[in-house]
């Protein structure tokens, strides 16, 4: 009797174990799902009343090209940044903006967006859009492809391909992804939600590999209609999506005439046998007979 009544004991505490298991998973899967129409409420001087304990400050440059604009908008850009408590200052003879934090900052993260966005200024990025990313739900990916691409020839047609004929591409590329993209020199700013930036992160990497963007802005069409219906966000949209394949290229055309090295050999070649041998036959009778020899 005692050693069911101890079984029993056993089984109840794994089985109050298994529930546990059970309960905590289901608690994380609930957390992972965020809920339609939830913000993140506001970050504010009550959640971090004490301030910064450390000055903080960032420093970029910014080509020529950009001071005459810079210039005309940098008190806009002061009184942004003001409000978030970030002092700005704009250096035309090192040709730098710099961005620092002050006694009344109270977001720690309030001098990174003030970092990217003097960034973005930088990558010819206009204020309008470049001021977006002092808010919460918007980020910024600056993708660098001077690089990818060796021949400089190749890179300007890949990289135009990207922009698409008056825009169109690149256009229907912003209207998919909900962000907006900048391509300037050997970089692409993009502006947005982070699903988006990871959307034109892929798209422009796979441009850039010889991968035409009218196939990922199709695919993200698809996707795009997919999530309309609630049915199908549980499930896999492996069959719905379209397959590319890489067509063949036609093979290189082999010469002709094809040359094949002989192996090489330390010995020199054999002495060629003498033509008088086979002309004139030395060896028989009949020759010397001829001459009015006897033998």
């Amino acid at each position: 009797m005692a050693s069911s009544m101890a079984g029993d004991g056993v089984s109840e505490k794994q089985s109050g174990k298994k529930s546990k298991k059970t309960k905590t998973e289901v608690d994380e899967s609930e957390l992972l799902t965020v809920p339609d129409g939830w913000k993140e409420p506001m970050f504010t001087r009550e959640d971090n009343p004490r301030g910064l304990l450390e000055e903080s400050s960032f420093a970029t440059l910014f080509p020529k090209y950009r001071e005459a604009y810079l210039k005309e908008c940098w008190p806009l850009v002061e009184k942004a940044l003001g409000d978030t408590h970030i002092k700005a200052s704009l250096d035309l003879i090192e040709g730098s903006m710099t961005v620092c934090t002050m006694k009344k900052t109270f977001d720690p993260y309030a001098i990174l967006r003030a970092r990217d966005l003097i960034k973005l200024l930088a990558r010819s990025v206009p204020f309008e859009q470049a001021v977006r990313i002092l808010q919460d739900d918007v980020a910024c990916d600056i993708i660098k492809i001077g690089t990818l691409v060796r021949n400089r020839e190749r890179f300007v047609k890949r990289r135009q391909r990207l922009i698409g004929p008056k825009g169109s591409t690149l256009k229907a590329l912003e209207l998919l992804t909900n962000c907006y993209v900048m391509v300037q020199g050997n970089t692409v700013s993009a502006l947005g939600p982070f699903g988006g930036l990871k959307e034109v992160r892929k798209v422009v990497m796979d441009t850039m590999k010889n991968i035409h963007p009218i196939y990922n802005i199709k695919t993200l069409m698809i996707k795009r209609e997919l999530s309309k219906d609630p049915d199908l966000r549980t499930q896999s949209w492996e069959r719905f999506l379209p397959k590319f394949r890489h067509k063949n290229l036609a093979k290189r055309k082999e010469p002709k005439k094809k040359t094949v090295k002989k192996e090489y050999t330390p010995f020199p070649p054999a002495q060629p046998e003498s033509q008088v041998r086979h002309h004139i036959p030395l060896q028989l009778p009949q020759y010397y007979s001829n001459m009015g020899h006897s033998f």
